[in-house]
């Protein structure tokens, strides 16, 4: 199936030309979308459905410069290749720094040239996503790691700040863990804590993360959300973990259970690691309290 790119150009005469470049490629077949203006490039862009984008230097009052950095900014994600009338050096210099993976000058570009540079930002984008997933997740449960949790527990507890909302943060430990590694072996283990996460993964919302804090421990940080909901969110977690045996190769299937502590910022906690410190708190009290359960800070 033929992969979309984006061009995101103010001239309707480049788009034709980009399309008549398309139709002599060798290889790669892809389809063209145009946006001829900067606002509407950005939201194309940011939405995520385009392989690669084609980005021109000059939009109107505007530059391609500007809209990259913006596009990085917000997270986005698609292999970019700048084209600009210009050859300057300078221009070169600053697409690359501003997050461009290949550069084109319009006058000098072939159909074979435009093709070869697609291929190239696309493979160096798959790299790149694969190198950031390799620092960024844990590689058992393929959730975020600890260095990202840190990351995101700090940038989510400025933002509750900055606009005066709520954050909440649920730690999980899945109960007797090492029972099951001293039982059946630590491969055994490792499908368990595989399988745990998945389950708790599933009980979040898309703007929610689930990280693997350390061993068996994983941390949930829950954006405006209060410790109320952060409670519902444990005891879900707490049901979904116990519901159905978790299940290894043809003969093993094991009941496992979940313990959850919840705090809330700022009515728990007043800064980040304060808040970590009051959910191991509750997470603590539940399993001093006989395992499989949730409990909230205040209930310490």
């Amino acid at each position: 199936m033929p992969r979309q790119i984006l061009l995101i150009d103010d001239d309707r005469m480049q788009f034709r030309l980009v399309q008549a470049h398309f139709k002599n490629f060798h290889a790669d077949r892809y389809t063209l979308e145009w946006a001829a203006t900067y606002e509407d490039g950005l939201d194309k862009l940011l939405f995520g459905t385009h392989a690669a984008c084609l980005l021109d230097y000059q939009l109107g009052e505007r530059n391609g410069l500007e809209l990259i950095r913006e596009a990085v900014a917000r997270g986005c994600r698609t292999p970019i290749v700048f084209l600009t009338a210009e050859s300057a050096e300078r221009i070169d210099i600053e697409a690359m720094n501003a997050g461009a993976l290949d550069y084109l000058v319009k006058g000098e570009i072939t159909p074979r040239m435009i093709e070869r540079s697609l291929r190239y930002a696309l493979k160096l984008g798959e790299t790149l996503d694969a190198l950031r997933r390799m620092a960024t997740r844990d590689q058992l449960t393929g959730l975020l790691n600890r260095r990202e949790f840190e990351r995101i527990l700090t940038e989510e507890e400025e933002r509750a700040r900055r606009f005066g909302q709520s954050l909440a943060l649920v730690m999980v430990d899945i109960d007797h863990f090492k029972r099951v590694n001293d039982t059946h072996g630590h491969p055994v283990g490792d499908a368990v804590l595989r399988e745990v996460s998945r389950r708790v993964a599933a009980e979040l919302r898309t703007v929610d993360r689930a990280m693997r804090f350390g061993g068996e421990e994983l941390a949930l940080v829950l954006v405006q959300t209060d410790r109320k909901g952060a409670l519902d969110v444990a005891r879900r977690v707490c049901r979904a973990v116990e519901k159905d045996p978790v299940l290894v190769g043809d003969t093993i299937a094991l009941n496992v259970t979940v313990s959850a502590g919840a705090a809330e910022l700022p009515v728990d906690a007043k800064f980040g690691p304060a808040l970590l410190n009051a959910a191991d708190k509750a997470l603590y009290a539940a399993k001093a309290r006989g395992r499989n359960r949730a409990v909230p800070f205040n209930e310490v």
